[in-house]
């Protein structure tokens, strides 16, 4: 299997005058192949979400590299980024962040094929398919993000994320929002477009259970460092540190 992203001892350290400076991210290296279901879990404050906007360059990162496909993107900035976004997508937690309020979903799903060079009747067309691909009627891209549940939004947002065929999908904490029924059908969702699309996830959540169900291997990430790997049965049955204790006990 190829590597899709490759992090390599990446550290960062947030500077304040005055204050100590504080290391959020400490040396920390992984891979996802192509394909692949990666896990980050962590509680809050252990570096996980600091680690995804350093890959999606929403933050620069210390030290460390980058490797998407095999290309360095760690300094890309700007006008660069544009190729990067569409080798790489999100999923976020709260559905509508990934709409405007005042644009219909249809619209919202389009623009991102619009971005790339698509016109925007053909682009409105492919918004409809991509919808009922994500099980939804294509009817819904005349609503607004108000209109629809939880749910059916996050559907849209995974729609929306997949228009441009990224290799990778970072999903964060895309399915805490909702309940537990929705997150089987999410999840169930992101399984079938993994086969389809051969899409490659990197899932960052807090629940090592949803993590279990979900993924083929695991990190767990304790004060900005990665204490533990491996599947997440392996990593279930045999914690070898009292943090993934902890993480266990909390949900199982």
């Amino acid at each position: 299997m190829s590597v899709v992203l490759a992090a390599e001892h990446l550290t960062k350290t947030f500077v304040s005058q005055g204050r100590e400076n504080y290391t959020a991210v400490d040396d920390v290296s992984f891979s996802v192949e192509s394909g692949e279901k990666l896990g980050i879990i962590g509680e809050s404050g252990s570096g996980k979400t600091t680690v995804v906007n350093m890959i999606t360059r929403l933050l620069d990162v210390s030290s460390g590299t980058i490797r998407l496909d095999g290309e360095d993107i760690t300094l890309k900035k700007g006008k660069e980024l544009k190729e990067v976004y569409k080798k790489m997508q999100m999923v976020f937690q709260t559905p509508t962040e990934s709409f405007d309020p005042r644009r219909k979903l249809g619209d919202g799903i389009a623009e991102s094929l619009i971005n790339y060079g698509m016109k925007k009747k053909e682009a409105m067309v492919k918004a409809g398919q991509l919808l009922e691909l994500c099980g939804l009627e294509k009817e819904y891209a005349a609503r607004y993000p108000h209109e629809v549940s939880g749910g059916q939004c996050q559907r849209a947002a995974i729609a929306r994320a997949i228009a441009i065929d990224p290799r990778l999908l970072i999903l964060d904490e895309a399915t805490s929002a909702l309940d537990v029924t929705i997150q089987k059908e999410i999840l169930e969702l992101l399984d079938k477009l993994k086969t389809e699309r051969n899409m490659t996830y990197l899932f960052i959540c807090h629940d090592i259970a949803l993590v279990q169900q979900f993924c083929d291997r695991v990190l767990v990430m304790h004060q900005g460092k990665i204490v533990e790997e491996g599947t997440p049965d392996e990593v279930i049955r045999n914690p070898k540190t009292e943090y993934t204790r902890r993480l266990i006990e909390s949900v199982l």
